[in-house]
């Protein structure tokens, strides 16, 4: 018999047991606190007497921009991930890349620094008491996005920012600096993002299942709709790139963007038709067939969604932090600062660390947790998130891209329990109007099955005078199991609603206490 001798434990281990359950973790927080430290040692060198405030400023921006990539960023990849195009390891890295190439290269010359015209600057008491508000709505907004990523709730990073300008502002002047106008649309897009990006989700959803799922011959309707679907999504997703990060660079308008995004889908259109015509001799008559072909485009969405967040969100973390280092270096306060590069590059590595350290969690929740997604949902999610953030920006509405892409999730969600139910009732219909028996029925139910889309009225309306039955119909049942988990749900939304006050609540707390610190 062979003696089993005790595998030896590295010292570490032995000397602290928790490392063996937590060891993960442990080192991700180590690392996240290395990050931290460097970019304060890093902005505080050399700086003098505003050496210690800019070194503590440099810090808290970069733990808003670690809790950026961990929380927002899931919205990008999670329905790509959840739908089984892309393995999560290769999606965080993917989109770490695309994070930060979308913050450095198309993050904009010139950022306001009091995010979405909150607060009138003007009426801030001095320097420094801008900077402690600056400072403490970037703490306040990095702790509330922390704790919603623990939770595993999706918020809004702009929201958040905004809660937290809001209550350092008013704990600083008064409720007076406060644009409420500005608030009210703030408060408006809760309800309207959600809303627009759950009703275009549906929509888009039910015209491929119209056109392509619903068919008898699903590889042909694929061959036909499929390459139109790519192209769709190129002219969209050029678009959205085009206003969202190219407009930072040089002036673009919508008219230009969509001509754009329309050079870019005619080439997309010829090549998706190609590939679908090599693919289709290998490919069964059957919904799964047409997921995988929507695969490549799906991979291609979730970058550019990744690129463009990058170079618009990363204001959220280096918009005040940049207003920070203009305030102390020119000793006035500026509405709208310049970026240094350095401050640029710490943004962009905070995103994508975030995201890779501590995105999953987020991911797995927008991938699956709130209903079950395939490629062709997937592909009606960003589509209605990129179409919905096209359309706010134009109308001058403020919007989340975290309530839009949650919103699309939920119109798919809901709109799959809807057809489901119309099934299961229609199938009701078909037992109870057919007098042949069971077997019959079954028949009639695959040839209705068999027949297209457009035709199955007609059949059922045929099997139904044949009975004397004409224009009766059978309430649509509940179906078995619902396709939402409402838990997750009332979860994300409360998150939601709490997100501005307990941002706000938070900031102006941080902001006395700074004042009670800071003064001599």
């Amino acid at each position: 018999m062979m003696a089993h001798f005790p595998t030896k434990q590295p010292p570490l281990i032995r000397w602290f047991p928790a490392l063996a359950q937590h060891g993960p973790l442990i080192w991700r927080l180590t690392a996240c606190a290395a990050f931290l430290v460097a970019a304060a040692v890093w902005a505080g060198a050399g700086g003098g007497a505003t050496g210690f405030l800019m070194g503590l400023a440099a810090g808290v921006g970069a733990y808003m921009a670690l809790n950026i990539g961990a929380n927002d960023v899931a919205n990008n990849i999670g329905p790509t991930v959840g739908a089984r195009v892309i393995p999560l390891g290769a999606a965080l890295v993917m989109a770490a890349v695309c994070e930060a190439a979308g913050a450095i290269i198309a993050g904009g010359d010139v950022v306001g620094t009091i995010r979405k015209g909150i607060i009138d600057p003007s009426l801030i008491p001095n320097t420094m008491a801008y900077v402690r508000v600056m400072l403490a709505a970037l703490l306040a907004a990095a702790l509330w996005l922390n704790l919603a990523t623990m939770i595993g709730a999706p918020v809004s990073t702009t929201h958040s920012i905004v809660g937290g300008v809001l209550g350092a502002g008013i704990a600083a002047a008064g409720f007076g600096v406060v644009d409420w106008g500005v608030m009210g649309g703030v408060a408006a897009s809760w309800v309207l993002s959600p809303a627009l990006g759950a009703g275009l989700a549906a929509m888009c959803l039910y015209l491929v299942k119209r056109s392509i799922t619903w068919s008898p011959d699903k590889l042909s309707a694929a061959q036909r709709g499929v390459p139109v679907l790519a192209a769709a999504m190129a002219w969209a997703f050029t678009t959205y790139l085009m206003l969202k990060g190219l407009s930072k660079i040089t002036d673009i308008g919508l008219v230009q963007a969509m001509l754009g995004g329309l050079v870019a889908a005619l080439p997309v259109w010829a090549l998706m038709r190609a590939h679908v015509a090599r693919r289709l001799p290998y490919l069964r008559n059957c919904k799964g067939s047409v997921n995988r072909l929507l695969a490549v485009p799906l991979v291609l969405a979730a970058g550019s969604l990744s690129f463009a967040h990058g170079s618009n969100d990363v204001a959220n973390a280096i918009g005040p932090l940049a207003g920070i280092f203009d305030a102390l270096s020119s000793g006035t306060i500026n509405s709208n600062a310049g970026i240094p590069l350095w401050i640029m590059a710490l943004g962009a590595i905070g995103l994508a660390a975030g995201l890779v350290l501590f995105g999953p969690r987020l991911v797995r929740t927008i991938g699956g947790e709130i209903t079950r997604l395939d490629a062709i949902r997937a592909y009606c999610i960003a589509m209605a998130a990129t179409l919905t953030v096209i359309l706010a920006s134009q109308l001058g509405m403020p919007v989340s891209t975290t309530h839009v892409t949650v919103g699309a999730i939920l119109g798919v969600g809901f709109l799959r329990e809807r057809l489901k139910a119309q099934h299961q009732g229609i199938l009701a219909e078909i037992r109870a109007n057919h007098g042949a028996g069971q077997q019959a029925a079954d028949r009639f139910i695959d040839r209705f099955h068999a027949t297209p889309f457009t035709e199955r009225a007609a059949l059922l309306a045929d099997l139904k005078a044949r009975n004397g039955l004409s224009g009766q119909t059978m309430p649509a049942p509940k179906p078995k199991h619902a396709l939402v988990d409402r838990a997750v749900v009332l979860r994300i939304i409360a998150a939601w609603l709490v997100t501005v006050p307990a941002a706000a609540a938070m900031a102006s707390l941080i902001y006395f206490t700074l004042r009670g610190i800071m003064l001599p």
